[in-house]
C-alpha cells in the first residue's frame, strides 16, 4: 500500500520544476515590460525635446559626457578647449560657448554630402562657435577614416549605445542642433544642411565670420 505522504512528496517534486519556470516567465515578463516602458519613456522625452524646439522654446540640450575619437581643437574658442584635455566632453563643460552639435555615422551618405560644408563652416567661425560632431551607430575605424577623408577640422565624440541618441528625439541621421551659449537648442536641422541654411542657423548663435 502506498503511504500517501511518498505521494505528496512525489508531487511536489513534479509540480516544484513547472513552479519554478513559471516564476522565470513573469520574471522575464516583467523585466522585457520594464525595458519596453523605459525606451517608450525615453523615446516620448526626445520627442517632447524636438517638439519644443518646433515650438520655438529654446529647451536646454539634453547633457552628455563621451570620448572623443577626433581631437581637433584648433578652430574651436579658446575658453572651449580645456574640455578636450581628459579624451572626453562633457556638454556642460562647453556652457558659455555656442555649439553646433552634429550627429553623423560613417555610413550615411546625407553626412558625406554635409561634410565639406561643415567643415567649411568651422573653419569660417573658429574661434566664435565650437562644432561638435558625434558619431553614433559606427566603427571607430570607419569613423576616422571618415573624418580623414574629409579633412574634418573640429572634434568629434563617440557614442556606442542611444541614450544620448534618443534625448535629442532624433529620427535618423545626419541631424545637427544649434546651441547657443546658455545651453539652450535655437535650431535643429533634420537631414543634410545646406549652405544657406547652416549660416542662418549659426547666426542664430552670434557665431561672426572670421
Amino acid at each position: 500500500m502506498t503511504d500517501p505522504s511518498d505521494e505528496v512528496a512525489s508531487r511536489g517534486r513534479r509540480l516544484r520544476p513547472l513552479v519554478l519556470a513559471q516564476v522565470a516567465s513573469v520574471l522575464l515578463v516583467l523585466v522585457l515590460f520594464s525595458l519596453l516602458v523605459r525606451n517608450i519613456m525615453q523615446g516620448s522625452s526626445g520627442g517632447q525635446f524636438v517638439s519644443a524646439i518646433k515650438r520655438g522654446e529654446q529647451p536646454v540640450a539634453p547633457a552628455f559626457d563621451l570620448p572623443v575619437i577626433w581631437n581637433r581643437p584648433g578652430v574651436w574658442p579658446r575658453r572651449a578647449r580645456p574640455a578636450l584635455a581628459d579624451g572626453r566632453v562633457e556638454l556642460a563643460e562647453l556652457r558659455g560657448t555656442p555649439v553646433v552639435l552634429n550627429f553623423w555615422a560613417s555610413w550615411c551618405i546625407p553626412c558625406k554630402d554635409e561634410a565639406p560644408l561643415l567643415a567649411a563652416s568651422a573653419q569660417a567661425h573658429r574661434r566664435a562657435v565650437a562644432f561638435l560632431g558625434l558619431d553614433i551607430q559606427d566603427f571607430s575605424s570607419d569613423a576616422r577614416r571618415f573624418l580623414r577623408r574629409f579633412g574634418v577640422p573640429y572634434s568629434s565624440v563617440r557614442e556606442t549605445g542611444d541614450k544620448t541618441y534618443r534625448a535629442y528625439g532624433l529620427t535618423g541621421v545626419p541631424e545637427t542642433y544649434f546651441i547657443d551659449s546658455r545651453g539652450r537648442v535655437v535650431a535643429h536641422a533634420i537631414g543634410g544642411v545646406t549652405r544657406d541654411g547652416l549660416e542662418r542657423d549659426v547666426s542664430l548663435l552670434g557665431g561672426k565670420v572670421q
